[in-house]
Formats: C-alpha cells, structure tokens, sequence
C-alpha cells in the first residue's frame, strides 16, 4: 500500500523559513514525480512546485519563485519543500502528491495527474 505523509509544516513568523517533508512509503521515490500543493481557507487548490523522478526537471510556481526550494532525497524516500521568506499568504494547508513515471524528466503539474496524495501539512504565517 503507497502512503503519502507530509510533516514540518507549524507556525512562523513572516520573513521565517520552514522545511516540509513529503515521505513515500511503499514504493520508491525514483520512479516517481512530486508535487507540492496548497489550499488556503475558503481558496481552491494551487500548484506549488514539481519535480520529475529524475529530479532534472523542476517547476515552481511564480508564488514560491526565488523564495522555494525542491530536493529529493532518494535514500531517506523523502521529498523536502524547502520554504524561505515566508509571507503571510503563503498559509494554507500543503499537499504532497505522487505520479508514477518512467519519463525521467516529465512534469506533472495537474492534480488529476497524481496517483497519491497526503493529508497535508498545516503552515501559518503570522506574526
């Protein structure tokens, strides 16, 4: 059974930084693609940033642009949003997601295309 479990989300005050964590459990992280996603209250959901299983290809959406950071740790399973200069608007729950793919450099940026999602992470920027 896959999991999908996001941890390191929490309170900050703006300008702070957060490490969030995205772990896959049952299948390995190479063969498949993350995404990062985030629904704030009352807002639908957007798109963070993806990486392709090969880690070549990665997206950030104009919101995380020079403030975000992707990196997967193919040992650990682990996926980390690294989150800097954070914003007030940047609170929202944050969902990890996986897609299967053997096309190494392929970015899914869709939510239907993710095969599993996790429960999400809560991050609150406030002062």
């Amino acid at each position: 059974q896959v999991q999908v479990v996001e941890s390191g989300g929490g309170l900050v005050q703006p300008g702070g930084s957060l490490r969030l964590s995205c772990k896959v459990i049952g299948v390995s992280l190479a063969d498949y693609a993350i995404g990062w996603f985030r629904q704030a209250p009352g807002k639908e959901r957007e798109r963070v940033s993806c990486i392709s299983t090969s880690g070549g290809s990665i997206h950030f959406e104009d919101s995380g642009k020079g403030r975000f950071a992707i990196s997967k740790d193919k040992v650990l399973n682990t996926l980390f949003l690294q989150m800097s200069s954070l914003k007030p608007e940047d609170t929202a729950v944050y969902f990890c997601a996986a897609h299967e793919d053997i096309r190494t450099d392929y970015l899914p940026r869709e939510p239907y295309e993710y095969d599993y999602w996790g429960q999400g992470t809560q991050v609150t920027v406030s002062s």
